[in-house]
């Protein structure tokens, strides 16, 4: 069993983002969709971008999970708004665990999935338009 965090142990940032998250929601006809899950704490989050000349011009999340999931996802979203996806592809765990003015150790999990979720849908939309290998391969 995962031990309970105190609030003190979260930067104010990942406070503020859990409980006011930026670009929550669902793109309905998005170009790329990302999901990816955590079997072991059982988070899952799904993000949907909206590109044109291959820049995000819009980003959503959904997030099913603990306030430090939600947090990541939301930075996540902040993060790669206005980039080119090949600096969204640039985005690490570390670089949104550092956004956030850092994670306990125990919850960088939480970027990780914000990381491979904005893989994920970059992947789907390169996919989608046949524009070159999985961005999971390099």
């Amino acid at each position: 069993m995962t031990p309970l965090l105190k609030m003190e142990e979260y930067s104010q940032k990942v406070m503020d983002h859990f409980m006011n998250p930026r670009n929550v929601g669902v793109i309905e006809d998005a170009d790329g969709i990302g999901e990816v899950g955590n079997p072991v704490c059982g988070d899952i989050m799904k993000m949907y971008l909206k590109i044109k000349d291959n820049v995000i011009t819009e980003v959503k999340f959904q997030t099913f999970g603990c306030g430090a999931a939600v947090a990541t996802s939301s930075m996540a979203t902040e993060l790669i708004l206005g980039k080119t996806l090949e600096e969204a592809l640039e985005i690490s765990n570390k670089t949104v665990a550092e956004a956030l003015n850092g994670l306990p150790p125990i919850k960088m999990h939480c970027s990780n999935l914000a990381e491979q979720a904005i893989k994920s849908a970059i992947d789907n939309y390169k996919k989608k338009n046949n524009l070159s290998n999985n961005v999971n391969d390099k």
